[in-house]
């Protein structure tokens, strides 16, 4: 086997955290945001035993993308690393103003990821793209006031590391939600995760929502009858228009 097929098949961890209504800030303000949103991720990373340095990150102005080395243990990034963000953010934005909180939107996905002329290629990149941008996950965000971390992990994590309660990190499945994910050509399950919140908060944020019936088709639909009157005439229509028309005949 080549060492070029051994590339091909390298499945990383991956993952990509965006700042909510980023474009609603001025020129300033983003500087700011783009420099808190480095910080809190490297403090995070820190604090949880992780070296960012060694992640291969992607800046998108308000968002960033990052693969993180093979031997980079799972149930500490979906454990303590998510922890972690979400009391660094909480501690940034405490006592700001409305309009200067930061808001995350994070998620997390396995497998083959490649660096590219652009920046990464393979399915995992893409997969976190989609799960990153699902409506329900941006549901919940603005759903939740409170929180200023909502987290998306591929149903693949969930299955492997959740489900298994993180080997100590204290993962508790019931905190999850599963939703299924369809943005363009990609469509696939993913578990939504907010800090502190559970399943039961987070079921009816995330349900898809019920469509709206056209009025013409809610309206009860007329009922044909026929009619006959004692003098041998038949009505045909609906049940208001036969009764008109009985009475406008015996007039």
């Amino acid at each position: 086997m080549t060492s070029q097929s051994q590339e091909i098949i390298t499945r990383h961890l991956c993952m990509a955290a965006d700042v909510e209504q980023y474009s609603r800030l001025d020129t300033p303000s983003q500087e700011i945001f783009q420099n808190d949103l480095v910080r809190v991720l490297e403090e995070a990373a820190v604090l949880s035993g992780l070296d960012r340095t060694t992640w291969s990150r992607q800046p998108q102005g308000d968002q960033e993308f990052a693969v993180l080395p093979l031997d980079t243990p799972e149930p500490e990034v979906l454990g303590g690393f998510v922890r972690n963000l979400a009391i660094r953010l909480g501690e940034r934005n405490a006592n700001l103003a409305e309009h200067q909180r930061m808001r995350l939107r994070l998620a997390i996905d396995y497998g083959v990821a490649r660096t590219a002329a652009l920046g990464h290629s393979g399915p995992a990149p893409v997969a976190v793209a989609r799960y990153l941008n699902a409506d329900q996950l941006k549901r919940v965000l603005i759903a939740i006031d409170s929180t200023d971390l909502a987290v998306i992990v591929s149903d693949r994590l969930y299955q492997d590391v959740v489900r298994l309660r993180g080997e100590g990190q204290g993962l508790d499945p019931a905190r999850y939600v599963r939703v299924h994910v369809q943005q363009k050509e990609f469509g696939g399950y993913g578990w939504i995760h907010v800090p502190e919140h559970g399943r039961d908060e987070l079921g009816p944020l995330v349900a898809d929502p019920e469509p709206e019936v056209p009025t013409a088709l809610a309206a009860p639909a007329a009922t044909n009858v026929v009619k006959r009157n004692k003098g041998g005439v038949f009505h045909f229509g609906s049940g208001d228009a036969a009764e008109t028309m009985h009475k406008n005949y015996h007039r």
